[in-house]
């Protein structure tokens, strides 16, 4: 018997973007649309209202040609930029929708957490949620309530079971969610990085099930921006670029893989490009990391002062900055906001819509990083660019002490040792 437990086949997923689906009640409808197509298409360019090719397809295509084979206890890392269809290949895996064309071939019961929420019915109560998701996995009743005192510890809602899941917190839905995907014993088990929503200890506890799960022999597919835990809990890796498998291996082999296109992204234009998440009402064009002696393009160097210079182009009412960065992993580093005050913040009219963060003293080891950069504005996202720039620190000393790079660190801190004399220098 073959041990494959997933076989995708030339799956692809395709979305209409720019307006409703029509939907045909005569086939002489669907002709006459069909004719009339191409000069709406034309209208649109004529207007203004489309300004490249996708918009004018009107069509999006989420997946294409995306073939792979996964076997029984395979824990695999599906990686991506955002809008490089993760997400929606995992829907596919788990049958929220149907491919557009191609197939796949599911060997077991699929347990699938990929929104908050997604499975419960808002109405019913969180015990009466699982016992719907355990009979939508096909168990049977005495299945599940072997189960559902483990489910309900390890959720930590007990107090509230019994009240219906419309008056969850996002936390709460989390971690009933994960409790039921992960406790029901699929064969299978998809999990998207809904994970971030529950708090730090929640995490750990469920990194910790997903390690027992893999290490029963079932398979898990695990969607998350944060290499490092990729990397410790994966052994292969699936890299999509623009809904296309780029490489599909060992998981250091795919990290590195999606790493280096980030750093060619922050090499292009910003003002350019289309990655982007968010409103649009206002848009990142420019940014400089400027080392001590304010120069831009340069490496900076640890310990010494910093600048970071963000230029908006637009203008919107409540408008922030936030920025994070990110280490040579992927892995967060640090973050800063704008719309968190500190009482040397100086609010300078003649700044227009240009925003700048100043450190005396740069914090970060040798080595590269990225910076992840977010403006807010009118309560909701307005423009976030992953990777906006790629800058270099180099080796420098810390209030007098050399700092040097070590293994997989990216912080420094100041500080002092109180030592015997005998470990006099």
């Amino acid at each position: 018997m073959s041990d494959i437990v997933i076989k995708a086949v030339d799956l692809a997923k395709q979305y209409h973007i720019g307006g409703p689906q029509r939907t045909y009640d005569r086939l002489g409808e669907q002709v006459v649309d069909a004719f009339t197509s191409p000069f709406r298409r034309v209208k649109k360019l004529l207007r203004g209202q489309a300004t490249g090719a996708a918009e004018l397809d009107e069509q999006f295509w989420a997946l294409q040609k995306v073939s792979f084979e996964i076997k029984a206890g395979e824990v695999v890392g599906i990686i991506g930029r955002n809008g490089a269809g993760k997400s929606t290949l995992l829907k596919v895996l788990s049958r929220i929708t149907e491919p557009t064309k191609g197939y796949i071939d599911l060997y077991g019961r699929v347990g699938s957490l990929l929104e908050v929420g997604t499975g419960f019915h808002p109405e019913l109560t969180g015990r009466e949620n699982v016992y719907l998701n355990g009979a939508i996995l096909g168990m049977r009743k005495t299945e599940i309530e072997r189960k559902f005192d483990e489910i309900i510890a390890f959720a930590e809602i007990d107090k509230f079971i019994d009240t219906p899941v419309k008056h969850y917190s996002s936390g709460m839905y989390v971690r009933l969610a994960f409790a039921v995907a992960a406790h029901l014993e699929p064969e299978i088990l998809l999990v998207d990085e809904v994970l971030a929503v529950g708090d730090v200890a929640f995490q750990k506890k469920c990194l910790g099930k997903m390690d027992d799960v893999a290490q029963q022999g079932r398979t898990v597919l695990f969607v998350s921006h944060n290499m490092g835990l990729l990397q410790a809990l994966c052994q292969r890796g699936i890299f999509l670029q623009q809904g296309v498998v780029h490489t599909d291996g060992a998981i250091g082999e795919a990290v590195q893989a999606y790493l280096h296109t980030l750093e060619q992204a922050g090499l292009q234009d910003l003002a350019q490009r289309t990655d982007r998440q968010g409103r649009g009402q206002v848009k990142l064009v420019n940014v400089e990391v400027c080392n001590g002696n304010g120069g831009a393009g340069m490496a900076l160097t640890t310990g010494s002062p910093a600048r970071f210079v963000f230029d908006v182009e637009g203008a919107i009412a409540g408008l922030s900055c936030s920025f994070t960065i990110f280490n040579q992993l992927g892995q967060r580093v640090a973050s800063f906001k704008s719309d968190a005050p500190g009482p040397e913040d100086v609010y300078d009219p003649a700044m227009g819509n240009r925003f700048v963060c100043e450190m005396e003293k740069l914090l970060l080891v040798a080595g590269r990083y990225q910076l992840g950069v977010l403006l807010r504005g009118g309560g909701e996202w307005q423009d976030y660019v992953e990777a906006a720039v790629t800058f270099d620190v180099e080796e420098g000393p810390l209030d007098g002490r050399v700092v040097r790079p070590f293994r997989e660190v990216s912080v420094c801190m100041p500080h002092r040792w109180q030592l015997p004399v005998e470990n006099a220098l």
